[in-house]
């Protein structure tokens, strides 16, 4: 659906082997991204049970529930490949000569460098909203991180459509992912349940 919007909603037929081309690199970012979790599990000598890739994301199951450390690394390892990803085609680009690979390889470090920040944004279901909380533990027991992690949430997850609008308006750039404020309301008002 989202290629769909995309390439056909995006700018019409006459830059359609650019936006195929933009939906590709999306698709191989977030497929990395989700395998590095899964070779986050995998090092660790968790099996994957499966890697699902949605709409503009992804998901990585892994057989058994991590243990909370394991979890915390192959939670990280996601956006540190697109990290990755990013510092190598950025190294790549200024060697580009053709003005097409230039193009694309530019394009591919901007993607995964996106994904990186995107998923190091404090909510659930992203990656940082999982590390923030897992941090947290670190300092205060699972009740009261949980319940820090869920507020956060909900203020960042309240200023989400002021901040699209924005973005949209000013950069002409959307997003078709809004955090819940449901979820994190209820992580904020929640008890501990281990």
């Amino acid at each position: 659906m989202l290629a769909f919007f995309i390439v056909f909603v995006g700018g019409g037929m006459s830059n359609l082997p650019y936006q195929i081309a933009f939906v590709a690199m999306i698709f191989v970012s977030i497929l990395a991204h989700e395998l590095g979790h899964a070779w986050g599990c995998i090092v660790q000598g968790i099996p994957v049970e499966r890697i699902l890739i949605h709409g503009g994301g992804g998901y990585c199951l892994p057989a058994r529930q991590p243990a909370r450390l394991q979890d915390e690394f192959i939670v990280a390892l996601g956006p540190i490949v697109n990290l990755g990803l990013w510092a190598i085609a950025s190294l790549l680009v200024p060697f580009m000569a053709d003005p097409l690979l230039y193009w694309g390889l530019s394009l591919f470090a901007l993607i995964n460098l996106f994904l990186a920040v995107m998923n190091m944004i404090p909510v659930m279901p992203l990656d940082g909203g999982k590390l923030f909380q897992y941090g947290l533990r670190r300092f205060m027991d699972n009740d009261q991180a949980r319940r820090v992690a869920g507020g956060v949430g909900v203020v960042i997850a309240i200023l989400w459509i002021p901040a699209m609008i924005y973005f949209y308006i000013y950069l002409g750039f959307i997003l078709l992912f809004f955090p819940s404020i449901r979820v994190h309301w209820q992580m904020l008002n929640s008890t501990d349940q281990g």
